[in-house]
């Protein structure tokens, strides 16, 4: 074995010029692979982040899909609000330790805008530090804005901004009651990046005049006046809660299933992204089938190059032949020079993976939120490349066999 094997090295290493494309695109064929799956993971840790820490959503009925649409990724919108009182009466269930309300509607820009408490800055995300610049919401008309809200628009702590009623391109804005960025979170990955958060009272104070989506003719408070109002907030779209113990999850559940003032539901959120991600997944899917898809033409690169020069070869492996090597040696040389070329390719994909991590995942992190690290190859990733390998020998054994055959029938002489 150790004489076909270095007689195999030497082959391949006779034709390293031909041969080196076909390792350069088994290469990137496994940089491929090992890219989208590890894409792949990483997205769907931030989907999970997205929803860390939170133990139940809770908001009117509607499908659990859709409510963690609009309550967590600010997509689509609510059927019903849930009535303030409901809140509080869930902050008062025994079970409960924290609520964090959403009411959502409004837009800046594009940006979606959510009103809550700076409970929301605590609870979120496991209590990770939120905060990357000034501090969160203590003013009336303050607001904290998602790192692409301050990327793309260019703004800084201090900036006036002003809000529109409701999603669309041609909403009337609240020009009359400015707000001031006092806050800047950290890129996340998740939708708080693409949020402009603002107090669940400052959401009263913007919509005094407004009443079944529009102004009231002739209504007009400025805004030093909106503190003699009562802005206690009268509902909102969903809120976000964290129990005392994970273990009273599904009776605080049917707590709020069974809630008699108004019909609400509560979900699981990481129940409801597996429902979610059954559906989005599909993407993923196809990504890593086009990637299999390159593996396979690379492989079938390997067997052409090594079929299109039997036939200058035959010569030696009749040579071989004739000092002894069987047919099946023969075999064996074939598949050893398919297996190294197939080694060579997946050990260079692998480390142009481990580059390209190291290189793009601080440029990846900071403008798109995607925390790609360098680690050990997870189980998925072990299994694509022994994958590649095993049908990298396989596929070196079609050429293999063409040269069993070739070498019982050839003399020293080749075939004219």
């Amino acid at each position: 074995m150790t004489a076909l094997l270095s007689i195999a090295w030497k082959s391949a290493w006779n034709r390293r010029f031909t041969l080196a494309l076909t390792v350069f695109s088994i290469a990137l064929a496994t940089l491929l692979l090992l890219g989208v799956e590890r894409i792949r993971t990483e997205l769907r840790e931030n989907f999970a982040s997205a929803v860390s820490g939170t133990d139940l959503i809770v908001g009117a009925r509607t499908g659990s899909t859709q409510l963690l649409l609009y309550s967590v990724f600010h997509i689509g919108s609510a059927t019903n609000n849930i009535g303030w009182k409901s809140v509080q009466a869930l902050e008062q269930h025994p079970g409960v330790a924290w609520v964090v309300p959403l009411s959502l509607g409004d837009s800046h820009r594009g940006f979606p805008v959510v009103a809550t408490t700076r409970a929301y800055f605590a609870h979120v995300r496991r209590g990770e530090q939120l905060l990357d610049e000034g501090q969160p919401f203590s003013g009336l008309f303050d607001a904290v804005i998602g790192a692409d809200v301050a990327e793309q628009l260019g703004y800084r702590i201090d900036q006036k901004i002003t809000l529109a009623h409701g999603t669309g391109e041609l909403t009337p804005e609240h020009a009359d009651k400015p707000f001031t960025v006092v806050g800047i979170l950290k890129r996340t990955g998740t939708p708080i990046d693409r949020t402009v958060h603002i107090g669940l009272e400052a959401m009263e104070a913007i919509h005094l005049e407004w009443a079944g989506g529009t102004p009231m003719p002739g209504l007009k408070i400025p805004a030093e006046q909106v503190r003699k109002f009562d802005l206690r907030p009268k509902n909102v779209t969903a809120a976000l809660v964290g129990l005392k113990n994970r273990a009273a999850v599904f009776a605080v559940q049917r707590w709020v299933q069974t809630y008699p003032e108004e019909p609400l539901m509560a979900i699981l959120p990481g129940v409801a992204l597996d429902e979610l991600w059954q559906v989005i997944g599909v993407g993923e899917k196809a990504l890593l089938a086009l990637s299999g898809l390159v593996g396979i033409v690379s492989l079938a690169g390997l067997v052409s190059v090594v079929m299109a020069g039997l036939n200058e070869r035959r010569r030696e492996l009749a040579v071989l032949r004739a000092v002894g090597a069987g047919a099946r040696h023969v075999l064996a040389l074939l598949a050893l020079e398919g297996a190294i070329v197939t080694v060579l390719g997946v050990a260079l994909g692998t480390l142009l993976a481990a580059l390209g991590i190291a290189a793009l995942g601080p440029w990846l992190h900071a403008h798109y939120g995607l925390a790609l690290r360098l680690a050990a190859p997870t189980l998925n990733e072990g299994l694509l490349l022994a994958a590649l390998l095993a049908a990298g020998w396989l596929a070196s054994l079609l050429p293999g066999v063409r040269a069993y055959r070739l070498s019982l029938a050839d003399g020293l002489s080749p075939r004219i």
